[in-house]
């Protein structure tokens, strides 16, 4: 299992780069991407999350099968992902994020996205999703683009977790799964 980068650590804020098959070892870190976000409980996970900032996603929606449908047994690997657009209408639905341990908000986005990704075999897709799907994806998405779920709650609620965020990035607020924090961990 690799360790999750933890809020505040510094590849979380790095754009992803492209890759190619001559990636080292690239089966194996899609292998192990899954195996971790399985053990973190997670239905998403990116490479920034595993401290690599590359444009790689990996999402199992099959948890959210019993609500939705079309997450049922829906397992994917995007490689270089490009949302090409955005549309239908916004909904708000409250969010995770095994780098933000402990913290839910709620998050607008919109209910469907058009991209272009490739699969671990690097064959080319162009693809519309849309509900809990395009939801997971815009998540792993902000991430390989630099960005985390908190970043897109409104002002008022970033302050009151504030203090929540901080605790994160120090180790304080512990997570039962291996992370890297950016800053000295506290010795409990």
């Amino acid at each position: 299992m690799l360790a999750i980068t933890a809020y505040g650590h510094p590849t979380l804020k790095k754009v992803g780069e492209e890759i190619d098959k001559d990636y080292p070892e690239l089966q194996k870190l899609i292998e192990d991407m899954f195996e971790t976000m399985y053990n973190s409980r997670g239905v998403g996970l990116a490479a920034q999350q595993i401290n690599r900032a590359i444009r790689l996603f990996v999402i199992d929606a099959t948890p959210y099968g019993e609500e939705h449908d079309i997450a049922l047994n829906f397992k994917k690997v995007f490689i270089n992902p490009k949302i090409t657009d955005f549309y239908g209408e916004e909904w708000e639905m409250e969010e995770g994020c095994l780098s933000v341990p402990g913290i839910n908000e709620y998050v607008k986005r919109p209910s469907k996205i058009k991209m272009t990704y490739q699969d671990e075999d690097f064959n080319t897709h162009e693809e519309e999703f849309e509900g809990i799907i395009a939801r997971i994806i815009q998540h792993e998405y902000d991430h390989i683009e630099g960005k985390l779920f908190v970043e897109r709650i409104p002002q008022i609620r970033k302050m009151l977790i504030k203090r929540k965020l901080n605790d994160i990035s120090i180790g304080k607020h512990p997570a039962d799964y291996k992370m890297i924090y950016p800053k000295k961990k506290i010795k409990r």
